[in-house]
């Protein structure tokens, strides 16, 4: 099975610095499932092409039991292995890679940092989806995507087609944005993964698919088949993805600076600051999901009383482990009530709190049942101070890729612009008698304001 990546610019050659493979040597290294060679079938200095070839050892995988090894069937002797670029492939790059993969590179690091003109063709790709899936999976990350189905056989077209392609993308990627998504989508482009799959696949998915992954329109097939339709896994990396909701389906993070902070950091970093501006002890965390904020709480002992709810079940028991709540103090512990509860609905056991946060909620709401987390809230609720995130829908054009009116997550119901926000949370601080100050979270645009806008409720006094 062959890959080659392919970069058109100046000084092309650097290619070879990026990968930390010299285009003047073949070079051979053993990987579990074979050997890899890597080689430039051209070098010049107007462009340069890798090619990383994979030789099987389809006799030692039958007989290695991490591959799913059984002496006794006859699968394990014939099959497409040898031949196709799927998860095998994947595991190749990964190891060959690992350096270009991480995104860093000493000797020419804003090579490293820079979108590149790069293409990629792979042979053979099995797809359960054919050409159709391959463009849902590809196309939403900046790539232009062609996709050749391989006729059963050549002499005899009545046959039709195979389930294999020949791939070919092009597009302006970051190099190791480009190899990850190879990593990550071959399997998934397969639906197989030739290995069993431990919970260590996890956090591989989660640090492959950094920057991408979270606001992909395909997340969900993507996280089910590359961690093998297994049920438990599946519903943790979704929980744990769902923090990065902010991140949009494009090739890179859409900072003007890819080393800049995330922005999910100045998020809660304004939160925990808006919380002790109003002297909040006693704080909740409505909709916590798999825990963020709850351990940025949890960490500072000026909040004594910290309650995260949220509808999810799993969600909470997400948070639970990523709190280490079974191995916590009783003194941690009793700090610490993780509560199932809809926003949409009175829940008396949130009456009183001097704080109550909504960081990246509302618009995960229908607009229709906006009116009922403003009585669940301010009106039955009633904390001293209430904080309130939502994304800047005036900031989105600056995000290369989104669509024209898109909404920056899948699961996101609207999102408000400045104006719509202001005006909103006016009027529901009008209602419940709080007064309310607003405050931009992330390096603001001069025109369009920053990516995240935070509004701060503190209730009137006698009211």
């Amino acid at each position: 099975m062959l890959v080659t990546i392919s970069y058109a610019g100046p000084n092309a050659t650097d290619l070879g610095h990026l990968l930390h493979k010299h285009p003047a040597r073949l070079q051979s290294f053993p990987v579990s499932v074979g050997q890899a060679h890597v080689f430039y079938p051209e070098a010049t200095q107007e462009r340069c092409t890798v090619a990383l070839l994979l030789e099987i050892d389809p006799v030692g995988l039958a007989r290695n039991r991490r591959f799913g090894g059984d002496a006794a069937s006859l699968s394990h002797y014939l099959n497409d292995r040898p031949y196709a670029s799927s998860s095998m492939l994947a595991v190749a790059l990964g190891s060959v890679f690992s350096s270009a993969m991480s995104g860093r590179s000493a000797t020419h690091p804003e090579l490293a940092a820079a979108p590149l003109n790069l293409q990629i063709t792979v042979s053979a790709v099995p797809s359960r989806g054919g050409r159709d899936l391959a463009e849902r999976l590809f196309e939403p990350l900046g790539w232009s995507v062609e996709a050749e189905p391989v006729p059963l056989d050549s002499e005899h077209p009545r046959w039709g087609n195979s389930r294999y392609l020949n791939l070919r993308l092009q597009g302006s990627v970051r190099l190791a944005a480009a190899l990850r998504h190879l990593y990550v989508l071959l399997p998934v482009l397969d639906d197989a993964k030739h290995y069993w799959v431990s919970a260590q696949e996890i956090d591989k998915l989660l640090r492959s698919g950094e920057g991408w992954l979270a606001g992909h329109p395909e997340r969900d097939l993507i996280t089910e088949r590359y961690l093998a339709h297994q049920r438990s896994m599946v519903s943790d990396a979704t929980a744990r993805l769902i923090e990065t909701d902010d991140t949009p389906a494009t090739v890179d993070d859409l900072e003007a600076n890819p080393a800049a902070t995330p922005l999910r950091t100045y998020r809660a970093d304004a939160v925990i600051q808006a919380l002790r501006d109003v002297g909040a002890a006693r704080v909740a965390d409505l909709g916590c999901g798999p825990g963020a904020l709850l351990t940025r709480l949890s960490a500072d002992p000026g909040f004594t009383e910290i309650i995260g709810t949220d509808v999810a079940a799993r969600a909470l028991a997400s948070a639970a482990k990523r709190l280490h709540l079974d191995q916590a103090a009783d003194r941690q512990r009793s700090r610490i009530q993780l509560l199932q509860s809809s926003l949409t609905y009175q829940d008396d056991r949130l009456i009183g709190l001097d704080a109550a946060v909504l960081m990246e909620v509302i618009e995960h709401i229908d607009p229709a049942r906006l009116g009922a987390v403003e009585d669940a809230v301010f009106g039955h609720a009633r904390p001293a101070a209430v904080v309130v995130t939502t994304p800047n829908a005036d900031y989105n054009v600056l995000y290369v890729g989104l669509a024209t009116g898109g909404v920056r997550h899948p699961d996101h119901r609207f999102e408000f612009s400045r104006e719509e926000f202001g005006g909103w949370a006016t009027a529901v601080g009008r209602r419940h008698g709080y007064r309310v100050e607003f405050r931009e979270v992330g390096e603001a645009h001069e025109v369009l304001g920053a990516p995240t806008q935070l509004a701060l409720f503190r209730r009137e006094a006698g009211r």
